[in-house]
């Protein structure tokens, strides 16, 4: 059996770091020239709350959070090494990171993705999120689907 770890860090850890460059390097790939308006809000600088997913001591898979407003928290920087999706690990670093939000009093998770990332809108619609209103700053922007999910009562 394969050992798992989700490590909650911060994002001064080197593996979140890493995934992440391999993360900004799909979606430049993907968004073209939409890539300059979305890496404007992705800094990771501010992230206090990072998940790193590690196998058998390698790290695949991260994402993280911020306070969105005072009951929200925003999911960001969600990425899985290529070779591994498929498997459930997004599902378990997404997991993760509403026990952690929920644990810090948060009642809500909010995100945004891209309709150029299909297998992101599946895994968030698998895991309870429901597509809403885009909230700023993707208000009009006509690729990003903004999700919600109640992660506390």
């Amino acid at each position: 059996m394969k050992q798992e770890e989700l490590l909650r860090t911060d994002s001064s850890n080197g593996a979140f770091k890493e995934l992440v460059q391999l993360l900004d390097a799909d979606l430049a790939e993907r968004d073209g020239e939409d890539t300059a308006f979305y890496s404007q809000f992705n800094g990771i600088a501010q992230l206090g709350n990072c998940i790193v997913y590690y196998q058998d001591e390698k790290a695949l898979g991260c994402g993280a959070f911020k306070q969105f407003d005072e009951r929200s928290v925003e999911v960001k920087r969600m990425y899985v090494d290529p070779q591994m999706r498929g498997k459930g690990i997004a599902s378990k670093i997404l997991k993760a990171l509403e026990i952690w939000a929920r644990e810090l009093g948060f009642t809500y998770a909010v995100l945004e993705t891209g309709l150029r990332q299909p297998e992101a809108i599946a895994l968030y619609k698998k895991n309870g999120y429901s597509v809403t209103a885009n909230y700023p700053p993707y208000v009009g922007v006509e690729n990003s689907v903004c999700f919600v999910k109640k992660i506390s009562d």
